[in-house]
């Protein structure tokens, strides 16, 4: 036989571990729904991303209708690019107005990007001035 205090023990620990079972069912309700909503915004997500890439594809095709290849190309990279940089900036601006960490996350995504900037940029010049060249020298045939 079990004394009060043995008694009072083993009816805390049932209570508890009813609590417990009680909190991890809601749990599992609330994360199924969770879960799915998650996948079904990722698909979304991922639609949006290959919808985006059919919309430049169209693009592209539209502006080599009447611009050669590569500069219909160069034009829509250097737009999506003017693009990004407007974009990047106006974000940009906005952390920095919210103070605190996000203005440390806006200085330090600033910081990365001028670094990357720094190495790519000088990078692709050398590419550009390489293709002229070619082209300069008669090795190769401008593209129309």
């Amino acid at each position: 036989m079990l004394g009060p205090t043995e008694r009072l023990a083993a009816e805390v620990a049932e209570v508890v571990r009813d609590e417990v079972r009680e909190v991890r069912a809601q749990l599992l309700r609330v994360a199924r729904p969770t879960g799915v909503g998650l996948a079904l915004l990722a698909t979304a997500g991922g639609c949006l991303v290959l919808g985006a890439g059919a919309a430049s594809a169209t693009a592209l095709r539209l502006l080599e209708t009447f611009l050669p290849r590569r500069l219909a190309t160069a034009g829509l990279t250097g737009g999506y690019l003017v693009a990004a940089v407007v974009l990047g900036r106006a974000g940009l601006t906005q952390l920095r107005a919210a103070g605190g960490g996000s203005a440390w996350l806006a200085d330090e995504m600033q910081d990365a990007v001028s670094a990357t900037a720094s190495r790519a940029v000088p990078a692709g010049a050398a590419a550009v001035r390489d293709e002229l060249d070619r082209w300069g020298s008669g090795r190769q045939e401008p593209p129309r």
